[in-house]
């Protein structure tokens, strides 16, 4: 017997199937079906990952959708040909856009007209009295496109069904197909399905029964099963169907938008002539013959791939930026292309790096390349409307980002669908630490609650919760991939409303795309280029010579000793934890130094054994050794040690024998190198070739473990180079023009590393003093009184206050200020915004100190109430004085309002009163003995755990005179769990640890002591 399942929901019918896509193929396959149809509602967001699987199986894949109409009943639909495709994304681009964002309107009369080469399987709504006039009118249309469909799963109500049906089919000459109305790919997937439908109703499972499965009936049956249960003539009409269906996504052949050249001249030469003017534009001098052979080799292949139309595309934008003053980078292997940097794409120097074209496009391959460009991420918006003018929303859309299930989303979801409390929930949540691999966190879930263990609901808890992770939620839209056609998207896929107001967004995401050999445009946001711009605007407010990112001088030895000092809190991409650790060490000093600092702080060199081989090469305390002058010209750069991914494929191209295309190939397969099968592929075929070019079968393997070690964590140096040119440009502003530095940056919040508390004290211990927010004094921003050389607080960093009312005031405010509360009222200010402001004690020129200026609101509220029955307040009230907050008080009320105080700092308190004796400050740590035990104690503002086997932890801990780096290893962190995770001031006993200038306090206890000092909105940046 032969049998096709035409009727299959994946998980991507979010919440209502329990199975993945590949999973069904996978099944379907296994159990010897001809054809499967993945038909999820209103959607072909499944299908990519589905087409993907079946490329590797036997069984045919088959695109549809299922539309509920529900008093009509369930109309399947079934793409049979490329034009059949094309009508069944039109139509869910046309439902999906009458409703808003995750829901759709398909109406009975469109399934009259909108579908001229589909299939149709109809399954009646069994409440429908007219279903023979309903059967001959879409009988009129769908002619023999049209079948009746029998689900049978076990119901008491199968014979009424199938009498019905039959009826339905002598009225109407309709035939009948059966299929499955497939929800989960094996029956054992029930307890998930049912969760998952209690969980689309927001409702526990207890709540929900006549809503769930009755049983298990609608999985992936066997071909057995499938005869007991359906007439041969119903089964044998599902390959009748089948055979019909010839359409594949590999048809799909996508077209770039053509107007972007001008008539009379071809995309190629046009793309030459822009490069060309590029040149002359980028190497004044003339380029080196180098440069133009790389030049005409990119052009070649790129003519080759058909991709000039991307590229121009790209070039589009950037002009277009550039005319708007808008600061941006295209960076990632983009940065490898000559021509991007010629177009002005790229700002990286193919002098500065050894760029590898393959990196970028390789013509074995045979896949689109990848531009990433980031734009100010305050501006970026101008460059996306720009996108929807030029091309329309019918042919410009974002691609999608699938949001699926992470352990908290999980968690939460799960344990509500099973009755679990939200109270109950977050406290188990707060004993879990999800970084320890030393035990589970259904373990740790015992050992907390060990009546968990015995408890029904708890032990399903346990196992749905991983059941469930990685399962899609819902689609939301990409940070900023965009796909433009040459025609209407929803010939190729369908769109649908986005969560943002007149945004559109395709049912794919980038893996779709790139699977399907689809091109987007990623115009991504950047906080760090809007820092600068606003730095730059700053200092050009100063002088009468324009400062740009291209002018600002470069290899200036003072900028490099700040950093090799690791003063490097807010420049961008050397400012974490681990970087400023890594600073003293490697002692960057030039730009490729910078490269490398970038690239080497991550877990592919770390756990690669990269780090420690270069430093040691670096300082002179080993040998740097190359086995042949091809490997030297490779990693000499690196003394010998491969740090980039470009190295790495360089390398088993010279010393492998390996091909660009097949390199590259190994690259993509770094993330999966856990597959056994793919790790010995490349093995052998990097040992063997390495061996036989006179390679040392040790050195072959020491290569080979490195590679292993990049795993999917390898960074490239064109990244790092585009990265390292903005990490010189903030490094360079904050060396010369601090004030503008950190006014940049507070103004560009939220973004980067720190808070801004932290960026605060980090620029007071440079010397710059603050001033306090006031409504007479600030503005919204941040303000350098340059004068003074001073910084104002703007009103931004106020807690509660309405950023359109208070612009609009400011507006308003008089020249010599506002001189009551009243006339604050008078602009337009809420009563909530003249709390919060008072609260911020930023009505002091107005009101005096925070609690008199929160009496005088009060008394303008209780005038405006007219509880004085129209008569004036009494002098009594109005010169009644309040008592002045004390100083933790006021402290405490800042960081309330604002998150940060421009007083003295808490612990700076606390050791006043003599609770801190024998507690090491942050600037006595570097005096003391290496090996030293010391106590210490501050404010947590970070914890890091990276991903490698030792499982430690880094923390930062801030006191009244800087940051602590403090080391917690797993078995302490295990120990010590709840303090680890949740205190936001923390003692900690342990050892001190000082070695080429980097301190690090090697935690042994740790104990919370945040109820020493209460304060609200302390904030760390936790696991980031």
């Amino acid at each position: 017997m032969q049998y096709s399942e035409l009727h299959s929901l994946s998980n991507y019918s979010f919440l209502r199937a329990a199975s993945h896509p590949d999973e069904l193929v996978a099944e379907a396959d296994a159990l010897g079906y001809q054809a499967l149809a993945i038909t999820d509602e209103c959607s072909v967001a499944g299908v990519v990952r589905a087409y993907r699987e079946a490329k590797k199986r036997a069984v045919k894949l088959i695109v549809g959708s299922e539309f509920q109409l529900p008093e009509i009943g369930v109309f399947v639909v079934l793409c049979p040909t490329r034009s059949a495709y094309t009508q069944l994304c039109r139509y869910i681009t046309k439902a999906r856009g009458r409703a808003e964002k995750g829901r759709y309107d398909a109406q009975f009369l469109d399934f009259l007209s909108e579908f001229d080469d589909a299939l149709l399987l109809w399954s009646p709504a069994p409440e429908l009295e007219q279903a023979v006039a309903v059967g001959k009118r879409l009988k009129s249309y769908w002619q023999d496109r049209m079948w009746l469909l029998y689900e049978r799963h076990y119901q008491d109500n199968d014979i009424d069904q199938v009498t019905r049906l039959k009826s339905l089919q002598r009225n109407t000459q309709v035939p009948i197909v059966c299929a499955g109305g497939v929800l989960m790919h094996r029956a054992d997937r029930q307890p998930l399905q049912d969760t998952l439908t209690a969980i689309r109703l927001n409702q526990p499972i207890s709540a929900c029964y006549a809503e769930l499965l009755t049983n298990s009936e609608r999985h992936l049956r066997s071909l057995t099963e499938l005869q007991r249960c359906y007439p041969d003539k119903w089964l044998a009409e599902t390959q009748v169907i089948a055979e019909r269906c010839h359409f594949c996504l590999s048809e799909l052949a996508y077209q770039y938008p053509a107007e972007l050249v001008p008539e009379g001249i071809s995309a190629s030469d046009y793309l030459r002539q822009l490069t060309y003017v590029g040149v002359k534009k980028r190497f004044p001098n003339g380029p080196s013959d180098t440069v133009k052979a790389k030049i005409e080799k990119e052009l070649a292949l790129i003519a080759t791939q058909s991709y000039e139309y991307f590229f121009l595309t790209i070039y589009d934008l950037v002009q277009f930026a550039q005319q708007r003053n808008i600061l941006y980078q295209g960076r990632g292997s983009a940065a490898n292309s000559v021509v991007c940097y010629c177009l002005e794409i790229t700002a990286v120097n193919p002098d500065q790096i050894d760029v590898l074209f393959e990196r970028f496009i390789s013509e074995e391959r045979d896949e689109p390349p990848d531009i990433d460009v980031d734009f100010e991420h305050e501006r970026r918006e101008e460059v996306i409307q720009y996108i929807y003018q030029k091309y329309g929303r019918q042919r410009a859309a974002l691609a999608a980002s699938v949001i699926t299930y992470r352990f908290k989303s999980a968690f939460r979801d799960v344990g509500k669908a099973l009755g679990f409390t939200e109270q109950q929930l977050q406290h188990y949540l707060q004993k879990i630490d999800r970084r320890t691999k030393a035990h589970s966190w259904q373990q740790q879930l015992i050992s907390d609650d060990p009546t968990l263990a015995n408890d029904l609901r708890g032990r399903w808890l346990m196992q749905l919760v991983d059941e469930i992770r990685g399962f899609p939620r819902h689609l939301s839209q990409h940070v900023g991939g965009f796909v433009i056609a040459a025609t209407e998207l929803s010939e190729w896929v369908p769109t649908e409303n986005a969560a943002m107001a007149e945004r559109t967004v395709i049912q794919w995401d980038k893996d779709d795309l790139e699977t399907l050999g689809l091109l987007k445009v990623d115009v991504l946001a950047l906080g760090m280029l809007t820092a600068l711009r606003k730095m730059l605007e700053l200092v050009n407010q100063q002088q009468s010579e324009p400062l740009t990112l291209a002018t600002i001088p470069q290899e200036d030895s003072k900028v490099y000793r700040r950093l090799q000092q690791a003063d490097s809190i807010g420049i961008f991409q050397i400012e974490s934890r681990a970087q400023m650790t890594m600073l003293p060490r490697l002692k960057p000093a030039t730009f490729y130094d910078l490269v490398i600092q970038i690239a080497i702080v991550r877990p592919g060199p770390i756990q690669g054994d990269m780090v420690h081989p270069y430093l040691r090469r670096r300082n002179g305390q080993e040998a740097v050794d190359y086995p042949s002058d091809e490997t030297r010209q490779v990693l000499q750069r690196t003394l010998g040690v491969p740090i980039f991914q470009e190295q790495v494929i360089k390398l088993v191209m010279v010393a492998a024998g390996f091909s660009g295309g097949e390199a590259d190939q190994l690259r993509r397969a770094m993330a999966t190198w856990r597959s056994r099968g793919q790790l010995e592929k490349f093995y052998r075929r990097l040992v063997e070739g390495m061996t036989a070019r006179g390679y040392s079968n040790e050195y072959a393997e020491r290569i080979y473990q490195q590679i292993c070690g990049f795993g999917e964590y390898g960074f490239p140096e064109s990244h790092s180079a585009s990265f390292a040119n903005l990490a010189y440009a903030s490094a360079w502003m904050k060396t010369y023009y601090p004030s503008a530095f950190y006014v940049g940056l507070l103004n560009s919040l939220p973004m980067g590393f720190y808070s801004a508390s932290q960026l605060i004290q980090d620029a007071q211990r440079h010397d710059i003093l603050f001033l306090p927010a006031d409504i007479n004094h600030s503005q919204w921003d941040y303000q350098w009184l340059a004068p003074d050389d001073a910084i104002r607080m703007g009103l931004r960093q106020i807690a509660g206050v309405s950023e359109s009312r208070l612009l609009d005031a400011l507006k308003q405010r008089p020249a010599a200020g506002f001189r009551s509360i009243d006339e604050l009222r008078k602009c337009g200010l809420s009563s909530h915004d003249i709390d919060a402001l008072a609260a911020a004690d930023a009505l002091f020129s107005i009101a005096g100190h925070r609690h008199q200026a929160r009496w005088q609101t009060l008394e303008q509220s209780d005038d405006q109430l007219a509880l004085f029955d129209g008569k004036a307040p009494t002098s009594s009230t109005t010169e009644m004085l309040m008592p002045q907050a004390s100083e933790i008080e006021d402290i405490s009320e800042d960081y309330a309002s604002m998150a940060l105080s421009l007083r003295r700092h808490p612990l700076a308190l606390l050791r006043e009163q003599g609770l801190l004796r024998g507690i090491k400050t942050a600037t006595e740590l570097p005096h003391c003995r290496s090996g030293q035990i010391v106590t210490v104690v501050g404010l947590v503002t970070c914890r890091q755990r990276p991903g490698t086997k030792s499982g430690v932890t880094f923390l930062t801990l801030e006191d009244e005179t800087g940051n602590m780096n403090v080391v917690i290893w797993a078995h302490t962190a295990t120990q010590f769990r709840v303090p680890y995770l949740t205190s936001r001031l923390l003692w900690v006993r342990g050892v001190v640890e000082i070695k080429d200038n980097v301190v690090h306090v090697i935690a042994g206890r740790i104990r919370d002591e945040t109820e020493a000092l209460r304060l609200e909105r302390v904030q760390s940046r936790n696991f980031h």
